[in-house]
Formats: C-alpha cells, sequence, structure tokens
C-alpha cells in the first residue's frame, strides 16, 4: 500500500505563506487527493481535494487563499497556503481515497502567530 509523507510545515506570522507537499511511496494516479486539518480541541477538517482529472474543489473558509495541485509523474501532492491567518494552525493531513481504499499520511504541523 503506498505511503503519504508530509512536509512543509512550520511557524509562519500572519499574512504569509507556506507550501505543504505530501510525498507518496508509489504511484496516485488513481487517487483522489484531499488535504485535512486538525487544529487543537477540534475533530479532523477536510479543506481541500484534486480528483484524478484535476478538478478541485476547497472549503469554503481557505478558497481563494490555498491551492491544491498534484504532479503524478513526481507521485507528489501540493497544499500552497496564502494569507494565512491564526485560525489555519493545525495539524495538516494529507489523505488518499483509491475508490474506498483510505490511507492518511503522518501530518505536519502549521502555526500562525505574531
Amino acid at each position: 500500500q503506498v505511503q503519504f509523507v508530509e512536509s512543509g510545515g512550520g511557524w509562519v506570522q500572519p499574512g504569509g505563506s507556506l507550501r505543504l507537499t505530501c510525498a507518496a511511496s508509489g504511484s496516485i494516479a488513481r487517487y483522489d487527493m484531499d488535504w485535512y486539518r486538525q487544529a487543537p480541541g477540534n475533530q479532523r477538517e477536510w479543506i481541500a481535494r484534486i480528483v484524478t482529472e484535476d478538478r478541485t474543489i476547497y472549503l469554503d473558509s481557505v478558497k481563494g487563499r490555498f491551492t491544491i495541485s498534484r504532479d503524478n509523474n513526481k507521485n507528489t501532492v501540493y497544499l500552497q497556503m496564502n494569507n494565512l491567518k491564526p485560525e489555519d494552525t493545525a495539524v495538516y493531513y494529507c489523505h488518499g481515497d483509491d475508490h474506498g481504499a483510505s490511507v492518511w499520511g503522518q501530518g505536519t504541523q502549521v502555526t500562525v502567530s505574531s
């Protein structure tokens, strides 16, 4: 089974940007890919999806600020996050869905504060 490893998290001031990377151990061509996040004390929240045909959908609160993309040749999914806000602070997780087969990464911490 393919495994996902997220990277690119860290600390950033409000208004700043980060790009998260989800690297897969194998082909992601069959996977619809998502990013989720989980803030302390909150449930895990879906924020963005890119399907195999490259269509994208977003949670309203990140629309226009976050961009999900994929490079199947590199088996990698990205989340470009701009104009970050303190409420974006969370652990961010990569998730893949291959016709019901679900795979999660281990998460990467994003902290937005001044």
